[in-house]
């Protein structure tokens, strides 16, 4: 199937269509997939720059006279509150969809100062579990990733890493920065049944994950170049991913910032209020799945790009790949919503320049609700009606 992509914005409300199977592009079938949560405000923060130092540190105010009246009292000009995701959203945010309450945290990266926040310190940290903050002094800082941290099945049940919008984790454009696997023995296996079990249930919030590169990493199929996870539970809250990467080619490996493979009970992924940005993959240049459910609230995906060639199955004599600009989405029975978000400048050279959603035994449905897809060109092919959007599924919640 070939269809031209309509550059033309969408702005899109709540109307059930049922759309036909389509057999050309389909994939081949693919492998199979509440924690307490309340609300916290992320620190003041600008966006980071440097390595394990401060960015933007506050200048040194003048020294105060003697008898200071009120207007010699030194003045400090405050940073730019740290901000993600899409700021019209108005999408409800479920009880177990917000960010973990970190008041009370089972440990700390860092002593006060950016010198003090050091990837070995992250790596200890996730590695052990709990909920996890960052002192790394007043000023936005970027710590810059000698290893990738992973997660121990048997530590948590619950890792929750929280930069209080100030921290940076980057992977410097040579290694993924996170890694959650409850079928890895290496990282132990916790119970009989890793791909569907409980735990570990891994939240990031207020935090920035920028140069993460998966390329080559062709373990359980590749992709994930910020964060990959494999079973246990996933959320994303009130986060930034700039500039991440994975392999270009490929017809089912993606997610240059997170690739997910089954969660519990194929319950959702949350991401809210979240952006996403500058992402560059085979497909799934932002979000990529088998046979996983998303639940996307009030977020911003823009300037990212699915550049394989050849799609899924691959095309004879091409690499395969291309589909997602956006979001990539495969498998057979799961979930797609998309709320109070915006899907714009997005590209695929196949197809789907926002959204790549396939459902092998066509039970999976793609819900998009008071959202916003604009320019999100399929070079390739998209279905017909939907700019942007290839869907062979149960149901499209659409225009």
């Amino acid at each position: 199937m070939r269809v031209k992509s309509l550059v033309v914005p969408l702005v899109l409300a709540v109307a059930v269509v049922t759309l036909p199977a389509r057999g050309d592009g389909d994939p081949p079938p693919a492998a199979p997939a509440a924690w307490s949560a309340e609300p916290t405000t992320p620190g003041d923060a600008t966006t980071p720059a440097g390595t394990a130092t401060p960015s933007g540190s506050p200048s040194a105010s003048a020294r105060p006279s003697r008898t200071p009246s009120p207007a010699a009292k030194p003045t400090r000009s405050p940073a730019p509150a740290f901000r993600a995701g899409n700021p019209d959203g108005r999408a409800a945010v479920p009880a177990e969809a917000r960010a973990v309450d970190t008041s009370r945290p089972t440990r700390t990266v860092g002593r006060g100062t950016p010198a003090s926040c050091t990837s070995d310190a992250v790596v200890r940290a996730v590695a052990a579990g709990g909920i996890i903050t960052f002192d790394c002094g007043p000023a936005p800082v970027t710590i810059r990733m000698t290893a990738t941290a992973k997660v121990r099945n048997a530590n948590g049940p619950q890792v929750v890493l929280d930069g209080g919008g100030k921290v940076t984790l980057s992977g410097g454009g040579q290694r993924r920065i996170l890694y959650m696997n409850t079928c890895d023995q290496a990282q132990g296996w916790t119970t009989s049944h890793c791909q569907n079990q409980d735990h570990p249930r891994l939240t990031v919030q207020n935090l920035t994950f920028t140069g993460g590169n998966s390329t080559g990493d062709r373990a359980e199929g590749g992709g994930g170049g910020a964060i990959f996870v494999r079973g246990g539970r996933l959320k994303v809250v009130n986060s930034r991913f700039v500039d991440n990467r994975c392999d270009r080619t490929g017809p089912d490996l993606g997610g240059a910032a997170i690739r997910v493979l089954s969660q519990y009970d194929n319950q959702p992924v949350y991401v809210v209020r979240s952006t996403f940005t500058g992402g560059v993959c085979a497909n799934g240049a932002a979000l990529s799945s088998i046979g996983v459910s998303w639940t996307v609230l009030n977020s911003l995906f823009t300037g990212n790009r699915a550049v394989g060639n050849g799609a899924n199955p691959a095309r004879s004599g091409t690499p395969g790949g291309g589909s997602g600009g956006a979001i990539y989405c495969d498998g057979n029975t799961f979930r797609l919503r998309i709320a109070g978000s915006v899907i714009r400048d997005n590209k695929a050279t196949e197809g789907g320049g926002a959204i790549f959603f396939v459902s092998n035994d066509r039970t999976g449905t793609l819900k998009i609700e008071n959202s916003t897809l604009r320019n999100n060109p399929s070079q390739g092919f998209e279905t017909k009606g939907l700019p942007g959007i290839f869907f062979l599924g149960a149901s499209a919640t659409l225009p």
